[in-house]
């Protein structure tokens, strides 16, 4: 899957530049990619500090930063997708710096993940003192020496 996804991209890409350039010259389709790859740079900039803002925000907040993290990261892959040169790839990113669609897109991720967290999580227990069945035993009563030669008779 991942092959066909690296041929196919690169195959559609062109296909897309050759009809723009067709329609709207070749000078100017040439202009506009190399544009919207430059303009990518600042903006990728400017999301990460926006990101880790939001995180640092929720995290002061003591509230879960999952979302703002999920934020952050589809919106540095917006701008990834924007430095990338193509016109698919700068529409697939523009739609991501966006927030509505950039909602959608968290949506879809976390309904779609769930699944495979949860799946995680139940097999972690297993691996959990007892087999996740009781607590976990921490030194309660104080049973810890100290490493002091005298005391341990070395």
């Amino acid at each position: 899957m991942f092959v066909l996804v690296l041929l196919a991209v690169p195959a559609v890409e062109v296909f897309v530049f050759i009809e723009v350039g067709l329609a709207i010259g070749w000078l100017l389709a040439t202009v506009l990619l190399l544009g919207i790859s430059l303009l990518g740079v600042p903006l990728l900039r400017i999301q990460g500090r926006s990101a880790l803002r939001r995180l640092s925000l929720a995290m002061s907040e003591r509230r879960a930063p999952g979302r703002a993290a999920l934020d952050g990261a589809l919106g540095f892959l917006g701008c990834i997708l924007l430095v990338v040169p193509g016109f698919v790839t700068d529409g697939l990113g523009a739609l991501l710096l966006l927030p509505p669609t950039r909602a959608l897109a968290r949506g879809w991720l976390s309904r779609r993940h769930a699944r495979r967290v949860m799946s995680l999580a139940a097999t972690a227990v297993r691996f959990s003192p007892r087999g996740g069945h009781g607590e976990w035993s921490a030194d309660v009563e104080s049973t810890a020496v100290e490493d002091d030669r005298d005391q341990l008779g070395a």
